[in-house]
């Protein structure tokens, strides 16, 4: 009998945990969905491969959700699940990117022709940037990442991060000065 009662409770307790993880998980997929599938798409410009990236860090997010201590840091430790899922795919197979078409995310507002070939410029010239100038710019810029989120899951020192950053920014600067017009709202 008493064998039994514990038997129960232990099951209870085991219940009520998984119930906990899964609304934990379901919480953070809610929230970080659409910024996770942005910073993908950004890394890769293919939306099948970036929505496939979000499922893989969702799925290792799920495998160590215990892992994440402070739900305030899993911001960057979702970006740094990702940017590992990333990683993976290139150890895994290597793509020709002479034949990636280069789309930008539609968005709700109707765009204007101007403003399309603007952001496609932009774009263009973003990912001509080295990868350690381009990913603190696009986590800052795509995802709102401050300096110090961008250093944890950079594993970078702050001031490593935030020179890159002014060193992007300035690159950028002189490819959009150097090779067109100023571009309206170009960094300045």
């Amino acid at each position: 009998m008493i064998k039994e009662c514990c038997n129960k409770i232990d099951n209870n307790k085991v219940l009520l945990s998984m119930a906990i993880k899964k609304k934990r998980y379901e919480a953070l997929v809610q929230v970080y969905h659409s910024e996770l599938y942005r910073f993908a798409y950004w890394l890769c410009h293919d939306p099948t491969i970036a929505e496939d990236l979000v499922q893989e860090t969702f799925l290792r997010a799920w495998r160590s959700l215990e892992s994440l201590q402070d739900d305030k840091a899993a911001k960057p430790w979702l970006l740094t699940i990702l940017r590992r899922e990333n990683a993976r795919r290139f150890e895994r197979k290597q793509f020709d990117y002479a034949d990636v078409e280069n789309n930008t995310l539609e968005d709700n507002k109707s765009v204007t022709l101007d403003d399309e070939m603007e952001q496609t410029v932009i774009h263009r010239q973003i990912n001509k940037l080295s990868p350690e100038y381009r990913e603190p710019l696009l986590l800052q810029v795509v995802m709102g990442c401050s300096g110090e989120e961008i250093a944890d899951i950079l594993e970078l020192n702050k001031n490593t991060v935030m020179t890159r950053l002014y060193r992007a920014r300035n690159q950028l600067k002189e490819a959009l000065t150097d090779n067109h017009e100023p571009i309206k709202g170009a960094l300045n």
